[in-house]
């Protein structure tokens, strides 16, 4: 029995280590306190820090093939340093600094779900000779869900104030990210 749990902890670490490694490649990192170098803005709702990440959504058309339209696509998530910030002034210890960049992680991990879930349907994809609309009507509704869950995240967590729900989202994050490995590239 205590072979098996053994035998189980390695193939989660090795999981674990192949995830970390793939979103590696993809761009995906953990924030630090030197990502933020932005001015801090009075929002009115105690926000503490603001992490700015943008997607750049670009393709071009690489031909027909069977009838659909090829597209190559280049999607790359952006973490905006020079517009996130931390008001460093309202963070009084390490302890509350850690709590403040690991919500902030939450914001970049949306950021790179969003990415993913663009590049996996841009994959998934046949594109009629419409591709300029049906592309950017992809990328709408998909920037549109994770705009509202990026909402429902600050409003579940208070703001990172709220340490009970601001543990399940670090558990969703977790799972997602194990269970959703990156996709390099799209196109066909």
């Amino acid at each position: 029995m205590r072979l098996i749990f053994v035998g189980m902890i390695c193939i989660l670490g090795l999981t674990l280590c192949v995830v970390d490694s793939a979103f590696a490649q993809s761009g995906y990192r953990q924030l630090t306190a030197n990502d933020f170098r932005g001015v801090p803005q009075v929002t009115g709702d105690n926000t503490v820090a603001h992490t700015k990440c943008t997607i750049d959504f670009k393709y071009n058309l690489a031909g027909v093939q069977d009838g659909a339209y090829v597209l190559n696509f280049d999607v790359r998530l952006l973490l905006r340093p020079d517009k996130s910030w931390i008001d460093f002034r309202r963070v009084n210890s390490q302890a509350m600094l850690r709590r403040v960049l690991n919500h902030e992680q939450g914001h970049y991990n949306i950021s790179c779900l969003e990415q993913q879930e663009i590049l996996r349907e841009c994959n998934r994809m046949r594109f009629s000779e419409n591709y300029r609309y049906e592309a950017s009507t992809l990328f709408n509704r998909i920037h549109n869900k994770y705009a509202v869950l990026n909402e429902n995240y600050d409003e579940d967590t208070r703001h990172m104030l709220d340490d009970k729900q601001q543990h399940s989202w670090d558990v969703y994050f977790q799972r997602r990210l194990m269970y959703e490995p990156p996709v390099a590239k799209a196109g066909y």
